[in-house]
């Protein structure tokens, strides 16, 4: 051992330094080193709720006019009608790769998943896209994925409400009243009896589809506003 005071070595059991004479009983202990939490930056849902500032502000106001121009399109969706050849917006067609996609994953679980699937690709991927952000801890980023997984449910609203008239032009070219068994919708709600309720069907994904894209803008704001530097 060694002495606490001079640090001469010695042998153990001592009561008493041999160099210094200090007496080891009478020497007070080391005090115990404090313990801090780790500075991990706030859990993850702290992290997504509560966002800390930004780096800088010009970083805040790229998002800023995202943020804009996907309210800009919120208004343009939602004003497009429910049902009639308009009821389809440009923004199907990106929506419409993963739906083609949907089919052919969901395609080994039978007829019924195969037909639902490409419903399902189309708002699971945005799903996705969402999850992975909130993973990294980018609520802005989940923002706009929830945004599009609400706009998403908005474009499905057109197809289930024609499922009865069956009038929209499907991906083959034809309409459902010749190609009924390309028309998913026809087809899922016709296997089920639900046919008569196509229209209510309609109406509630795209109210659903409308509260997810306005609570995306709203989660966008207020990120944006936690994130602004010094704001937090």
């Amino acid at each position: 051992m060694h002495c606490p005071r001079c640090q001469h070595p010695q042998e153990d059991g001592l009561e008493a330094c041999q160099a210094c004479g200090v007496v080891f009983s009478r020497w007070p202990p080391p005090p115990r080193p404090v313990q801090t939490a780790p500075e991990d930056g706030g859990t993850w849902l702290q992290d997504l709720l509560w966002p800390e500032p930004a780096g800088s502000a010009g970083a805040v106001l790229a998002r800023a006019f995202a943020l804009a121009v996907l309210a800009l399109l919120t208004v343009r969706v939602l004003a497009a009608p429910l049902t009639g050849p308009e009821a389809m917006g440009f923004l199907h067609w990106i929506d419409l790769p993963f739906h083609e996609a949907g089919h052919f994953v969901f395609s080994p679980f039978g007829t019924f998943l195969h037909i639902l699937g490409g419903t399902l690709g189309q708002l699971l991927v945005p799903l996705l896209v969402a999850g992975a952000f909130a993973r990294q801890r980018d609520p802005f980023g989940a923002g706009v994925g929830l945004w599009w997984m609400g706009q998403s449910f908005v474009d499905c609203a057109p197809y289930i409400a024609d499922a009865r008239a069956r009038q929209l032009l499907l991906i083959s070219g034809e309409t459902g009243q010749t190609d009924w068994e390309g028309h998913d919708w026809y087809q899922l709600l016709d296997r089920t009896g639900l046919l008569s309720l196509d229209l209510t069907l309609a109406r509630f994904a795209w109210i659903l589809g409308a509260l997810l894209m306005a609570a995306a803008l709203a989660w966008g704001v207020w990120t944006l506003r936690r994130q602004w530097p010094g704001r937090a």
